[in-house]
């Protein structure tokens, strides 16, 4: 982590983090570190205000999403999961808006063999037809 910061960090800067023991070493680096840790479950539910509001809500609505609609999802297709999750909540407030993005994607586009997908060699069982 410090040589992260030693190499991507100006001099002087503040760098926020969750407190982790990695990061005791910054201030030997003439940057001013912040730790910022999460109050405990417990605290929270008794109105202590948390760290990170928006992110927490935002990291649980995608765990509740991938939970409730695909039943998990695994570690080579997460990141086409997130880019599903973030297109839908950027566009929240205006589903007719999402719907014609999509839309016009799908038909500015020919259709996508199986074997681009995924590659066609992790189904054995399933040969796939271009």
């Amino acid at each position: 982590m410090v040589a992260f910061v030693k190499h991507h960090v100006a001099p002087g800067s503040t760098v926020y983090t969750d407190g982790l023991k990695g990061f005791e070493d910054l201030p030997s680096l003439a940057v001013r570190h912040v730790q910022r840790t999460q109050p405990l479950r417990s605290a929270l539910r008794s109105g202590v205000p948390s760290v990170v509001p928006l992110a927490d809500r935002a990291i649980g609505n995608l765990q509740q999403w991938l939970i409730g609609t695909y039943h998990g999802v695994g570690r080579h297709h997460l990141q086409v999961y997130l880019d599903e999750f973030v297109f839908r909540h950027n566009r929240r407030k205006t589903p007719m808006g999402a719907f014609q993005t999509l839309l016009g994607l799908g038909t500015g586009r020919g259709p996508t063999p199986g074997s681009l997908i995924r590659g066609g060699r992790d189904l054995p069982q399933f040969p796939i037809r271009s």
